[in-house]
């Protein structure tokens, strides 16, 4: 059950109206690492928590987030009052009206079709359920939990920097600290599951689970604790890194009576000739810049 009280989480005060303002911080409204996104990822991991402890930590940082959406929400709609007042009551004449509803790079489309408050990133693309990355498991949601909140965070911090407003950077910092405060949580939550690494239930191969393979050589090659120390066992030979199962490194499948002679016909029937060099529509119609072409030598 939600219950829902008036009186925003935190005071939004908006110095004036500026549409271009509000398609950027339309980002955390409907955007991957948006309040929403976040409240919906919460919740659904959440009403699948066996644990009570986890659970009670899910719904109570979900309804936070709730709380959070209706705090940036009413940024936006604060900032695209004018446009929208405007686009309603026609005032403006219509060169200054477009101008108003495209003002620093504003999204037409949330004034013209949402009335200033739409379901959008800042790109004006339709929030997306497969933002929510639930995998039912802690150990994974958890850490994508952090992930989340670090990106939000993040993206914060830039939306801060975009602004001069001082009604608006107030309330985006205590947004962007919230997003600190659940990380902590998180993680609390992540080490109170012992053990908690690797994700899941199985353990990794010990052949490979210490193998540490340089596959990306030549100058720019580092050394640090990801790759160098007891904990590693580094493997730089190149033939070392091939077919590492002992295999011979093909790809191989057992194939029934009908499905082998299918595969037989259609190799046969799909056979390139690589003794034939047939003249092309590309030599038919080559210009300069074309490159040598049938019966030319490369130059």
């Amino acid at each position: 059950m939600f219950m829902h009280n008036k009186r925003l989480m935190y005071t939004v005060r908006v110095s004036e109206p500026n549409p271009g303002l509000a398609a950027m911080m339309l980002e955390q409204f409907g955007g991957a690492d948006g309040e929403l996104a976040a409240a919906m990822r919460y919740f659904t991991q959440g009403l699948g928590e066996d644990d009570p402890g986890r659970k009670d930590l899910l719904m109570d940082i979900a309804t936070e987030e709730l709380s959070h959406l209706e705090v940036i929400g009413s940024i936006v709609a604060m900032l695209n009052k004018g446009a929208k007042a405007q686009l309603s009551e026609g005032q403006l004449e219509e060169h200054e009206l477009y101008l108003t509803i495209n003002q620093q790079g504003a999204s037409h489309i949330a004034n013209l079709l949402y009335g200033g408050v739409p379901l959008t990133n800042s790109a004006g693309l339709p929030w997306r359920a497969e933002y929510i990355d639930t995998r039912g498991d802690p150990t994974v949601d958890l850490r994508s939990n952090i992930a989340a909140e670090s990106r939000a965070k993040v993206v914060y911090e830039r939306l801060i920097n975009i602004t001069d407003d001082p009604g608006i950077k107030d309330a985006l910092g205590f947004l962007m600290t919230r997003e600190v405060a659940h990380q902590k949580s998180f993680e609390k939550a992540l080490y109170a599951i012992e053990p908690n690494f690797p994700p899941g239930k199985l353990p990794g191969v010990p052949a490979y689970t210490d193998k540490y393979y340089n596959m990306s050589q030549g100058p720019g090659d580092a050394k640090g604790p990801w790759n160098s120390g007891s904990q590693w066992e580094v493997i730089e030979d190149r033939e070392a890194q091939m077919a590492v199962d002992g295999g011979d490194g093909t790809a191989s499948v057992g194939l029934g009576g009908s499905d082998a002679k299918a595969v037989t016909k259609l190799a046969a029937r799909t056979l390139s000739n690589p003794g034939k060099n047939p003249e092309t529509g590309a030599d038919l119609g080559a210009g300069p810049g074309g490159g040598a072409m049938t019966g030319q030598r490369h130059h």
